[in-house]
């Protein structure tokens, strides 16, 4: 039996996440630290989240070490029962520490909020809108399999099938630091089953990704800047939508950013989520053109833009799923599409730290 190799390695200082813990914690006995409410609880929260990733190495270093000594008690004997058991815990601990290791590669400003996503389909009808769904469905599957929570707050679906847009947001610690490898055109190239000739197809399908923002994050937004609709939600994609919410729609007219949400149970609160979308997209907007003109002075060439493909997901002759920008490749397609994206998001957080730190 082959020994595991499960090391943790990786940039990671437990003494100064101790006492970065410990700092926070003796703010938290300065007098006066809940005159502001907001800065006390976002302390509080932040320190939540070292501890979290405190406890959870500790946690990996011990699940390792046992390990170590039921394998040697396992090299002693012939227990299959024992070997099974062996064999389950290791692969539990793996996918841990696979896990832990992505962790490592987050250290972006946002990459611990949640993230705000959208799906559009290119042009192609039907079965571009199908694409939509497709992709709208292997992201849920991810969310449900990495413990992050899926809210629909728009759901707008095709004439035939499909998905003519959706917008939704994904709660849990990282989102967006995971979810932003996934912003781009996504191409796929298939037998449509939508073809009574069983031809081909190609269709394409775009996905932006943003953080949510917290009050914390100041965006000027002129009201007058705004324009405001109402109207009542269809109905239209079943479970996915709160059949009775009044739905708000807002148009930033000097950049035509349009942002809506119907999943809310009042107007007031479509509202509301709608002006926190909007404050991300152009949040997120004046982040790309600061980092367009960086690169402009720096004399960089930036490969990767919003209207980039990113990836390719081929169905018909061969079956295979490859990412442009890090030249990930599988040949599994259908476990993509049920969700297994690690393996992707996992090479572009190490192929984006190598662009940031190309030395």
């Amino acid at each position: 039996m082959n020994k595991p190799s499960m090391a943790l390695g990786g940039r990671f200082d437990l003494d100064q996440l101790n006492e970065d813990i410990s700092v926070n914690e003796a703010k938290m006995t300065e007098p006066g630290f809940w005159d502001d409410q907001r800065k006390a609880q976002k302390l509080i929260d932040e320190n939540n989240r070292l501890k979290l990733k405190y406890d959870n190495f500790n946690s990996l270093v011990k699940k390792v070490d046992d390990l170590k000594v039921n394998l040697e008690l396992l090299e002693e004997s012939d227990d299959a029962d024992l070997e099974k058991e062996f064999n389950d815990e290791l692969s539990e601990t793996q996918k841990e520490l696979d896990s832990y290791r992505l962790s490592l590669l987050l250290n972006g400003k946002y990459d611990e909020n949640n993230a705000i996503v959208e799906i559009h389909p290119g042009a192609g009808g039907t079965e571009s809108q199908d694409w939509g769904s497709m992709l709208f469905r292997m992201y849920e599957r991810w969310a449900e399999q990495n413990g992050f929570s899926v809210s629909v707050e728009d759901y707008q679906p095709g004439d035939v099938a499909g998905i003519n847009s959706v917008t939704f947001l994904v709660t849990g610690p990282n989102a967006y630091g995971y979810l932003k490898s996934e912003k781009g055109v996504h191409r796929l190239v298939r037998i449509s089953p939508f073809d009574s000739a069983g031809r081909r197809h190609t269709s394409f399908a775009s996905v932006d990704v943003m953080p949510e923002l917290d009050d914390t994050v100041s965006v000027d937004i002129n009201p007058e800047d705004l324009r405001v609709d109402v109207f009542r939600s269809s109905g239209a994609g079943g479970q996915h939508i709160n059949k009775t919410s009044s739905a708000v729609r807002i148009t930033h007219l000097p950049t035509g950013i349009v942002t809506s949400s119907q999943a809310q149970r009042s107007q007031l609160q479509n509202r509301v989520t709608a002006m926190n979308m909007l404050k991300s997209k152009l949040y997120e907007r004046e982040q790309e053109k600061k980092e367009a003109e960086k690169a402009k002075i720096e004399g960089k060439q930036l490969d990767i833009g919003w209207g980039s493909q990113i990836r390719s997901y081929v169905f018909h002759p061969y079956t295979m799923v490859k990412d442009h920008r890090t030249n990930y490749e599988t040949g599994n397609g259908q476990a993509v599409m049920d969700g297994d994206l690690n393996p992707f998001i996992n090479a572009y957080l190490q192929w984006n730290l190598k662009q940031k730190n190309p030395k």
